[in-house]
């Protein structure tokens, strides 16, 4: 998925340290997408930039699109990165420069690794459902894997625990003593949680890690925070679990991995480390060179946003 907004913001990620378990709320902004989809956007905003490698997550929907041309996000460039798709309702048609072709469907993995340069589209395919509901997400390649080769993954078996009235689907990484087969370059975890009405568990978690939860639907009380909708709840590190409770069924995603140490510069759709790896990369995916061509998309491609006037920087997190 592409960042449309025509003047991103450069945002200062990762050299973050280490803190204690916290229960910190901090709300999505509402960003448009595409013709017909409006997303909230959780990762990066102005109170927390990356929660381990994870770095970007949009969570849209669930939305009527009956009648509507659903998600319709042209060829546009990837760098520095993996993307994970996850749907909870709906269906969308990936295809990219390697000359993939995957429809990805509900707790289905689909996992772009950009290495150096991939472009990619995503679409609602004709004759669609009438939902589209998930989240698309974004972790961080660290520098010694940055140029590791692009590739595509669609996983449709993915390790499931369950457990006091909780499903947990590992989407990416390990939970648990589960761990999916899609490719990881850090240590992470991803998971789907679904909690029945009356759920009172607790579910294990790596001290060594920092952690976050979105609510994807209904409402969850995650460690005492009652969590709607629309916001995500930074936990931080040193947890050895994580007590969960619903009274009603609600479902939300576990975002967690070692705090990520390295400076990274993120604009648009890319991530590097200095001006001149922005610069290079967009200068690629305007003059046609290194991103390579989206075949079958009916529709242009993405123009590259303007750089901004003033000069980027990798400098850390900033809070």
């Amino acid at each position: 998925m592409s960042n449309l907004d025509l003047k991103p913001a450069a945002n200062l990620c990762g050299g973050n340290g280490r803190t204690g378990p916290v229960r910190d709320v901090q709300p999505g902004k509402q960003v448009p997408l595409g013709e017909s989809t409006v997303v909230r956007r959780l990762l990066p905003n102005l109170g927390r930039r990356m929660v381990g490698a994870w770095c970007f997550v949009d969570h849209y929907g669930p939305d009527d699109i009956a009648d509507e041309p659903g998600m319709q996000v042209p060829p546009h460039p990837h760098m520095g990165l993996q993307t994970v798709s996850w749907l909870r309702e709906g269906e969308v048609l990936h295809r990219d420069s390697l000359g993939s072709l995957q429809a990805v469907r509900p707790r289905e993995l689909g996992l772009m690794t950009s290495g150096p340069a991939i472009a990619h589209s995503e679409e609602s395919p004709y004759g669609h459902g009438p939902l589209l509901h998930g989240a698309q997400l974004w972790v961080a390649l660290p520098g010694e894997h940055r140029n590791a080769a692009p590739a595509f993954e669609h996983h449709t078996d993915l390790p499931v625990i369950t457990g006091g009235g909780l499903t947990a689907t590992v989407i990416l990484g390990e939970l648990a003593g589960a761990t999916s087969p899609g490719t990881t370059y850090s240590p992470l975890v991803g998971a789907d949680l679904t909690l029945a009405a009356g759920a009172d568990t607790r579910l294990p978690l790596d001290p060594d890690f920092e952690y976050a939860a979105l609510t994807i639907s209904g409402e969850s009380d995650i460690d005492g925070v009652r969590l709607a909708p629309g916001a995500l709840l930074y936990l931080g590190c040193g947890r050895s679990e994580l007590p969960l409770r619903a009274s009603s069924d609600s479902s939300l995603l576990l975002l967690g991995g070692e705090p990520f140490e390295e400076k990274l510069l993120m604009w648009w759709n890319f991530i590097g480390r200095t001006q001149q790896d922005i610069e290079e990369a967009r200068t690629d995916w305007m003059t046609g060179s290194r991103f390579g061509t989206v075949h079958g998309y009916d529709g242009a491609r993405l123009p590259a946003p303007e750089l901004p006037a003033v000069p980027l920087k990798a400098r850390g997190r900033v809070r």
